[in-house]
This record gives structure tokens, sequence and C-alpha cells, in this order.
């Protein structure tokens, strides 16, 4: 054989590698949203349902890249074979579907079953993916004897294409279910070039037309550990930053991609080229990013505009980030030494998705996990400008204030957390976020008042004065849409009213003797709080119970007829409406509760989000007419607050008069209806 045709051989190789960790690398997160989109609804629509995801996804990784450096030492044959039978047995799971046994029937903690779900549905699969890129670029360097970082650069850049087309093009145009066909056949074109890919390797090796690399040193523990702390670092603060977003904005898929896309944009081009990430540049950079989050930390930064918000978080992630990975390069090893340091940057990253998708939730009250990422990064990167600045041993005084400036801001990101960790009644967490209890204005105030946050968002409030500790306020006030609902009622006639999302219990005051309320509440703290902190649930003369679990969930395993006569969705995911709540299949489940001339009232507040368009076409599908209430308070004089509320009435029947002044909404015909297995949230953001 003549060197062209070597030659023509080993690019024709190049090229499969190159395809075949592209296609793996598109697929290994394309899968990511999908699948957390499919789940999403079965779990309360948590923002946490996310990080629990990323926490399959990462460990899954770290498995995957351990998978890699073991058969990477097997012989070459060996490898081939191995590796084909994963491939196979990873075919019999598609298509990547869900079983719905896996659905929750309480209200417990889901950290598991989300794991366990995850691990049956496209545990193989993605274990086989993970594989891909470390594998292939061992295989590519060993044939060819070239440096393989830049494929990994590629591998990135197919992760990024898959994250960013998903929210624009595939959720708008194609439906949950279509999307798992068309990523099934994927997977098995995927499956093909990549055995024959392992075949080509082995083949190669018989014909001994393998390069050889020398085997350079193992690093030592120092510096696994500087990779390792990089990665988790980094890690750590893709998750603190998605988590806030998707708590305090909508837990969507949107704000999931963003933060993500971001990530893996400082991997391309820190492994792309050495001239992307340059100390300094990136260095200055850090400190106005780290100051930048450390503003996010203060309640107030809530009052920023969403797209100001949005643009500095992922501007400030995206510099902490190319500061991790711009010396994750610097400090690459020899390419004898790949899957190793694959596997140690996968550890990292496994130990950034364990601390905040289990082990901050069970052991701080507050979101403590975003401070200390902040707090590690500086560091970090103090300690890797000291180690490689000669200037610094010239200067003493230099090194003085780079440590203090580090500590400094350490010790005022652990005030911040403790500052605003404090002054609370009551300060818990669990799986669905962080609920907090506190009282505002003095005890003997007319206008001091006692109120439930989850995050930074009010979920009910209760005045503290005995002259209006019964009364209905804030966004519940008798001006609001639901207030108009209860004066529709008929005189002394009871009521069975059903709500889903107990809160405070703000709405309970509605209640009258022989009135009967049966409240649908997914987080076992809400009540606890409720109970504990609120008098609503004691105070009111109607009968309520309350029923654990996820509000739709409950109502669909609830096969006779509540017959409600007024039917309150009032659930919030942070400061969103969870979207499996709102979809064609939810308000079928809600109308076969309610009675045929009863009211379906849903809580459409949102400072992001104009969900008219969804409430008009889901009440014009099943005959009713919206009616849409705005309420807008510039001041607290009549205990109300802003809020919008939207009631699917009767079409056709005689309005009461209190519902009068709301908006009948027009139909919007060219807004597509939501069901299960289509939604577009960039369709409604405002």
């Amino acid at each position: 054989m003549t060197s062209s045709d070597t030659a023509a051989r080993t690019g024709w190789d190049a090229w499969l590698y190159a395809l075949t960790i592209f296609v793996s690398a598109f697929l290994l997160f394309q899968v990511q949203p999908l699948i957390a989109r499919m789940i999403l609804p079965w779990f309360g629509g948590s923002s946490a349902v996310w990080s629990t995801c990323m926490l399959f996804f990462q460990m899954t990784l770290l498995l995957g890249y351990v998978y890699a450096h073991w058969v990477h030492a097997l012989p070459a044959q060996r490898q081939a074979i191995v590796h084909t039978a994963m491939l196979v047995l990873s075919l019999a799971v598609l298509p990547v579907l869900p079983n719905e046994t896996w659905k929750p029937i309480d209200g417990s903690d889901p950290t598991w079953p989300i794991l366990g779900l995850l691990s049956a549905t496209i545990g193989l699969p993605y274990l086989v993916l993970s594989t891909t890129s470390p594998l292939l670029q061992s295989w590519y360097a060993r044939r060819s004897g070239a440096v393989p970082y830049r494929l990994f650069a590629l591998s990135n850049f197919a992760s990024m294409l898959a994250l960013l087309s998903y929210p624009v093009l595939i959720e708008p145009v194609l439906t949950v279910r279509m999307q798992s066909r068309v990523w099934s056949a994927g997977y098995a074109v995927f499956a093909l070039a990549c055995g024959a890919a392992a075949w080509l390797a082995a083949r190669s090796t018989n014909q001994a037309t393998e390069v050889a690399v020398e085997k350079a040193p193992a690093p030592g523990f120092g510096i696994r550990a500087i990779w390792i702390g990089l990665s988790a670092c980094a890690s750590t603060l893709l998750l603190a930053v998605t988590t806030f977003l998707t708590q305090d904005v909508a837990p969507i898929p949107f704000l999931w991609v963003l933060p993500l896309s971001v990530y893996l944009i400082t991997f391309i081009l820190c492994f792309e080229s050495s001239r992307f990430y340059n100390r300094a540049v990136f260095y200055p950079l850090l400190a106005l990013a780290l100051a930048c989050f450390a503003y996010f930390l203060e309640p107030r930064s809530m009052e920023q505009p969403m797209g100001r918000t949005i643009t500095l978080l992922a501007l400030s992630l995206f510099v902490c980030c190319m500061v991790c990975h711009g010396e994750l390069a610097r400090l690459k090893p020899h390419p004898s030494r790949l899957t190793g340091y694959y596997v140690m940057i996968s550890v990292g990253g496994a130990i950034g998705g364990l601390f905040v998708g289990l082990i901050a939730p069970n052991i701080f009250a507050s979101y403590h996990e975003f401070p200390i990422a902040l707090g590690v990064c500086a560091l970090l990167a103090g300690y890797l400008l000291f180690r490689s600045w000669n200037v610094f041993a010239r200067r003493p005084v230099l090194a003085v204030a780079l440590a203090v400036l580090v500590l400094g801001y350490c010790g005022w990101l652990g005030y911040v957390a403790r500052y605003y960790g404090s002054g609370y009644q009551a300060l818990v967490r669990n799986f669905y976020g962080q609920l907090a209890v506190s009282d505002s204005g003095r005890a003997d105030s007319p206008t001091a008042y006692r109120s439930l946050t989850h995050g930074r968002i009010d979920h009910g409030i209760q005045m503290r004065a005995e002259k209006y500790r019964r009364t209905p306020v804030a966004y519940f006030c008798e001006s609001s849409g639901i207030g108009k609902a209860f004066q529709s009622r008929p005189a002394g006639v009871p009521w069975k009213i059903g709500i889903i999302g107990l809160g405070a219990g703000a709405l309970i005051p509605y209640g009258q003797a022989g009135d009967t309320i049966r409240i649908y509440e997914i987080n076992p703290l809400v009540v606890d709080l409720a109970k504990t902190w609120f008098t609503y649930l004691k105070d009111t003369p109607a009968k309520v119970d309350i029923a654990m679990g996820d509000g739709r969930l409950t109502l669909e395993r609830e096969q006779e007829s509540q017959q409600f006569d007024l039917f309150v969705m009032d659930a919030f995911s942070g400061d969103s409406v969870p979207v499996h709540l709102i979809t064609e299949e939810a308000f079928r489940t809600y109308f076969r509760h309610v009675k045929p001339g009863g009211i379906l009232a849903v809580n459409v507040s949102n400072r992001y989000l104009d969900l008219k368009p969804v409430m008009e076409r889901a009440a014009s599908h099943f005959g009713r007419q919206a009616v849409h209430f705005d309420l807008w308070v510039k001041s607290d004089a009549d205990l109300c607050s802003s809020a919008s509320w939207t009631l699917l009435v009767p079409k056709g029947a005689e309005l009461a008069e209190s519902l009068k002044a709301g908006v009948v909404l027009k139909p919007f015909t060219n807004f597509a209806r939501w069901t299960d297995d289509f939604s577009n949230m960039l369709s409604i953001l405002e």
C-alpha cells in the first residue's frame, strides 16, 4: 500500500470519527431537554426536576468516561467486540418514551424515582453516547498520532447546536412523541456509524498501521485535584444559575438550555485553540462577573427587567466558565493520558451535580450552593494566578493584596448568605424549593402582615391585625378576578370549591358555613407551614380537606366527579404556572370535576409570560368563554396586590353582575392550543 493510499484512508477515517463524535454529542444533548420535557408534568413542574435530570446526566457521563478509560486499555479487537455489544444492547430500549407506571402517587421527594425513571428509559443509550467522544478520540490518536483535542471542541459544538435548536426549531414544531421517534431513529444511525468506527480501529491494529504513541508520566494528585476542582466549580455555577432562572422566572426548556449552552460555548472556545483564552482579558472580567453574581444574591435584584437579568447572568456565567475551562485547557495532559483526563473532568461535573441536585436541598435551608460556588471560583482563580505568575515571588505585597482581595470576597459572600438567610420566622427547603415565612411591619400596625414565599415569589400573605386576619388580601382580594368569581355565588347556597395550590391558605376566607373546600397540594412543607404559621385553616367555618400530590394527577385518579361549583387553579412553581396544569388534557380533567354551570378560575399572574392566548384557546375548545381580569395596584391601601385572573365560564350564559367587570377574550386564531404533546413558551414571552 502506497503512502498516498494510507494518507487517503487516514483522512477518510478522520471524517468517520469526526462525524460519529458530532452525531453522538448532538443526540446526547438533544435528549436532555426532550426527556426532561416529558417527565416535568409528572413531578409537579418544579425547576428541581431539571436539576435532578442534570445530576443523572452528569453521573452517567462519568460512568461513560470511566467505561471509555477501561475499554481503552483492552486489546483493540476486544474493544470492538465489547463496544459493539453495548451498542446492540442500547438499541433494545428504543424508543425513548417513559413508562407511565413511574408517575408519582403522593408528594414525597421524587428525586430517586426520577433517577430510576431516567435509568430505565434512556440509561443505556445515554451511557453509550457518553463514551463516544473520549473513546473515538483515543482511537484517532492511536491510529494517526495526531493531537485529538479539537475533536473535543467539535463534540461540544454539536452539543451546543443540539441545545440551541431544541427550543427554537424542535419544540415549537414537533410533538413530544414525534421528537422521541426522530431521536430514536437518529440513535440507530449513530449506532451503525459507531460500530463501523470500532471495527475500523480494530482492523488498523491487525494491519500494523497503528501509530506508536509515547506514554507520558502519570499526572500527580495535585494536578488531578485542580482538574476536578475547576470542573466542579463550573458545573456548580451552571446548575446554580439554572436553578435561579427556572425558579424565579419559569421552568421552561429555553431557560434550561441557555446556561448549558453558555457552559458548552466556553468548552468549545477553550479546547479549539489557546488564543481564545487570555488571562489578561478574562481575569479582570472575572472580577466583574463575580461582583455581578454577588449582586443577584440580593433580593432586590429581581426588580430588574427579565431581559437584563437573563443577559447579565448569562454573561457572568460565560466569564466564570471561560476561566475554569480555560485553565483546564492550559493544564491538559499528553494525549496518551487523554481518557484519564476526561474522567477527572467528568468527576468534577458529577460532584457539582451531586452537590446542587442531591446534597444542598437536604442540608441547606437556603440556596447556599450559589455563594459557595462563587467563593470556590474566586479561590481557585486566585491560586492558579499565584501559582503561575512569578511577579508574586518578587513582590510579596502583590501576593498579600491578592489574598486579601479573594478572602475578603469570600467573607462578604458568607455575610450576605447568612444575612439573607436570617430574619425569617421559618426557613425550610426540600425538592420543590425554598419556603420562607416572614413578618413585615410592627405587630400592632394595621398594615402588618405575615407572608409565605417560594424562593423570592410571594405565595400568600395574612394580615396580622385581628380586624383583617380573616380577610382575603393581596392576589385574592375582593377586587381581583377570583374575588369577582366568589361574589357571583347565589346567596345562601353552599358551594363545593376545589383549589390546586394551598400556599398560605389565603383563598380559604371565602369559605362559608356549609361550604366544602378540597385543596390539592404537592408539597408537604407548604401544608406544615400553613397549619403552623397561618390561621386561615383553623379560622374558616367551611369544611376543608387536603389531598396530597400533584393536583392534576390526583384529580385524574379520582374516578367520581367532584362536582365543584368553583375550581381554582392557583399552583405556581416560582413565578410561573406549571405547563402541565394548563394543557388541553389538564382542562379536560378539571371540567370533568366541575358542574356544567360551574366556574374554572386560573391565576395567570406573571411578570414575564402572557397566558391569555393559552386560556382563550382552552376555553374555546371546551365550549366556554374566557373572562379576563387585570388588577393593577399602586398602593396597598385596599389590601390588594396586582394580579391577573382568567375565569372560564359557560359560553352563552348570562354573566353574573360581578363578572361583567372582566374582559371577554377574543379568539387568538393564530395561536396553537397547548396539549401535553405540544406547547411553546417562546410564543408567550412578554
